[in-house]
């Protein structure tokens, strides 16, 4: 199975914002990005992203400029539930909160939000699903550096906590095989 892991552009956040689940917009002005992407794409695939709108523009445009087999939303693709930190700088958190998951941001759960064994489980359910459709035409995913990150756990086995050993840049296309 063919798919390409696309990380959603830039977005209006000021570095150093944890955004997370937050529904920001991407930064403009993106349609030469854009056309980069499509560029480096099969003509035609099944789509499918997470339902935030920075992966949601990408996608829909991704539909329109190639002969698009499908296009599906799915939830399981959203980034990490950030809870209590969405939105805040991250050095605002208090280091009572942050140094503890910083130290095994993998088990400790955010509060109000998710650990990233919890997002690992909801996309390892999504590409379970996905290899169980058998889908022969090409699948582009454009989702968010910790879902891609994820998958590339799955798909090399490489621990959760050397996650971040996947550099995944805004706009950034892995093509990966499952």
């Amino acid at each position: 199975m063919e798919i390409y892991l696309i990380r959603h552009t830039e977005t209006v956040c000021e570095k150093g914002i944890c955004y997370g689940q937050s529904d920001v917009d991407i930064a403009e002005p993106f349609e030469t990005i854009f056309e980069n992407i499509v560029s480096q794409l099969p003509s035609e695939a099944q789509i499918f992203t997470s339902p935030l709108k920075r992966c949601v523009t990408l996608a829909k445009y991704i539909q329109a400029k190639t002969k698009a087999i499908s296009y599906q939303e799915d939830e399981r693709l959203m980034e990490m539930n950030f809870g209590d930190w969405e939105l805040k700088n991250w050095n605002e958190i208090p280091p009572e909160q942050l140094n503890p998951w910083m130290e095994d941001f993998v088990n400790i759960k955010v509060q109000n939000g998710e650990s990233f064994v919890e997002l690992h489980d909801r996309v390892g359910d999504f590409i379970d699903a996905l290899i169980s459709k058998k889908i022969k035409s090409p699948i582009v995913i454009t989702a968010h550096a910790g879902v891609i990150r994820s998958i590339l756990c799955h798909q090399t086995s490489l621990p959760l906590k050397d996650a971040f050993q996947n550099k995944v840049d805004f706009g950034q296309i892995i093509k990966i095989e499952l």
